[in-house]
């Protein structure tokens, strides 16, 4: 198992909720009212256009925390398990640098004087980014690590199961039940 995959599945449910629910879930729901905004930007609604504003500024607060917390407390005691390991870990980590992206645009850190066609579309770049990263990491983060050893299958440790079939002719036989 992945690092990525051990961190959500300890401490049941509260790191799944906490690194991966939360996250996510506020950033498809900022893809959402992404969606909406531009759907009903000539009906003169705004509400969605609040909400997307609001949404997109705790999302990269919230990752921010997260992955401070993951940089200080968790990276430095992982025992790498191959070069999978390392791409689910640090795909997910990358989400910081579109989330934080979003946050920083949102509070008009970046992109102060830009259009708001060129604002709308580096936001759609960045959450772009960070599902393309967020993904990339739940794929890696499934995938069994020790598939970067190479070595053919019967080269590898296979387990054994010393289950003694043997009929006394020195053969062994298969018991059917």
């Amino acid at each position: 198992m992945t690092n990525y995959m051990e961190l959500l599945m300890t401490n049941q449910p509260w790191n799944l909720i906490l690194f991966m629910v939360i996250p996510v879930g506020l950033a498809e729901f900022l893809v959402a009212t992404e969606f909406y905004t531009l759907y009903l930007k000539d009906t003169g609604e705004n509400s969605w256009k609040s909400i997307n504003t609001w949404l997109g500024k705790i999302t990269g607060i919230y990752f921010t925390g997260v992955f401070i917390y993951l940089i200080t407390y968790v990276v430095p005691n992982i025992e790498w398990r191959g070069w999978v390991d390392v791409v689910a870990v640090g795909a997910y980590l990358c989400g910081i640098v579109p989330l934080l992206g979003i946050t920083l645009l949102e509070f008009g850190i970046v992109k102060r004087n830009a259009s708001s066609k060129e604002r709308t579309k580096s936001h759609f770049m960045l959450l772009i980014g960070f599902l393309i990263v967020s993904h990339v990491a739940m794929i890696f983060g499934m995938v069994d690590p020790t598939i970067n050893d190479l070595r053919p299958v019967a080269q590898q440790e296979m387990p054994m199961h010393s289950h003694d079939h043997s009929d006394g002719s020195g053969h062994a036989g298969h018991s059917h039940e």
